[in-house]
């Protein structure tokens, strides 16, 4: 392709983006793992500080709605009333990154930012045996506490005399995730959201100091299947409304009710501009050993001496559309964790040699090494608007 030339002038290709300027999670002062420090320190569990300042509550409730982020929720008022009441003079929180559950929970649950906790992302490189594990659904197998080692904030308070609680869904109980992220005090399985709702509000009043956690999970999960802007995704918001209502409803005196989430989520069409299939790109390929993450937020893992030629070709192909960041570049930016906190030690080699965050309304797909990925309609992982910034909905009696 020829590029016209004005007299006397030369053409340049367009920079790469800049990974510094890629919009950074308000680690520390308005992030998820920022939340449940703020609400316990309110209760006068030692040992929290944070920048996020919430107005102390001997009773305080989370409630996440999977995938409900913030641009989502402003969007649809006729179908989330009551949500949507509650944004009037609010402010959202972020993420982390990458914007998805694992990292997200992980963050919630611990108070900490995906640097520490070690989460960072949905499919990582296990530095030990070189596999890549799958942190949503503990694949392979690790021991889960050598992978995440720190104390829950639910542990924390637990231990210090709040009675605290998690009520989700049945199946979630015995899971990975939930041990390192969510375990602390005691665990409640309820089926339907209804039963979540009341039981959350009866042990909210169960004590004088209480913490309890509450989740829903199938906005997201139609969201994926579906995309957000489906009729079967509107119709989850909906209905997640009226639980939402339910729960404020029953607040018993001198709590709080925090609704939040743990990510937003964007539609991509289904085109090849829009989705890039990595297991059909020769130049993506070149030199990759592993590639983690998702489909807008990737680690990209090289073989031995090639990560720079990695990141070489990258830039130049995705440059333009994706903030491209080597691993010591993403953690200095303060991608992982607030600018020069650095990571854990356990937690670096987890961290791609390149890691790919997208700006632009395109995906990086594997359709034939991660094929169930790869055909959902809505998804998240990076540090746009639409993905990052959760809602931080306040109820009081």
């Amino acid at each position: 392709m020829s590029h016209p030339m004005t007299a006397g002038s030369a053409w340049h290709e367009p920079a790469p983006l800049d990974p510094r300027t890629a919009p950074l999670p308000r680690y520390g002062t308005g992030s998820l793992a920022d939340l449940l420090p703020a609400a316990v320190a309110g209760m006068g569990v030692p040992g929290f500080s944070t920048g996020l300042e919430l107005t102390p509550a001997d009773r305080v409730c989370v409630f996440l709605i999977d995938g409900l982020g913030w641009e989502l929720l402003r969007a649809h008022p006729a179908e989330a009333p009551f949500l949507h009441s509650l944004t009037t003079g609010s402010n959202p929180l972020t993420a982390g990154f990458p914007s998805t559950t694992a990292t997200s929970l992980a963050s919630v649950g611990t108070g900490l930012p995906p640097g520490a906790h070690g989460l960072p992302g949905y499919t990582v490189a296990d530095p030990a045996t070189g596999q890549l594990m799958n942190q949503l659904r503990w694949r392979p197998w690790t021991d889960p506490h050598a992978w995440q080692p720190y104390p829950t904030v639910f542990q924390l308070a637990d231990a210090a005399g709040v009675h605290t609680c998690q009520v989700s869904a049945p199946d979630f109980q015995h899971t990975p995730l939930t041990k390192i992220a969510l375990s602390g005090g005691t665990f409640h399985g309820r089926l339907s959201g209804e039963e979540r709702m009341d039981f959350a509000a009866d042990r909210l009043g169960a004590a004088d100091r209480s913490l309890v956690y509450t989740y829903y999970s199938d906005v997201d999960g139609k969201g994926h299947r579906f995309g957000v802007d489906s009729d079967e995704w509107r119709g989850q918001l909906m209905y997640v409304d009226r639980l939402a209502q339910r729960l404020a409803e029953q607040l018993p005196p001198r709590s709080a009710l925090y609704v939040t989430a743990d990510h937003g989520m964007i539609d991509i069409p289904f085109d090849p501009e829009s989705r890039i299939d990595f297991d059909e790109d020769w130049e993506l390929r070149a030199g990759v050993a592993l590639l983690g993450g998702e489909a807008r937020a990737r680690h990209v893992y090289a073989v031995p001496g090639a990560a720079a030629d990695v990141l070489a070709v990258w830039r130049e192909v995705l440059g333009e559309q994706m903030w491209i960041a080597s691993r010591d570049e993403a953690i200095e930016a303060g991608w992982f964790g607030r600018p020069g906190d650095g990571v854990d030690d356990r937690v670096y080699g987890r961290i791609g040699d390149v890691v790919a965050a997208a700006r632009d309304d395109i995906a990086i797909v594997a359709t034939e090494t991660e094929p169930n990925e790869s055909a959902m309609v809505g998804l998240h992982g990076s540090m746009t608007p639409v993905e990052q910034l959760v809602p931080l909905l306040e109820v009081r009696p």
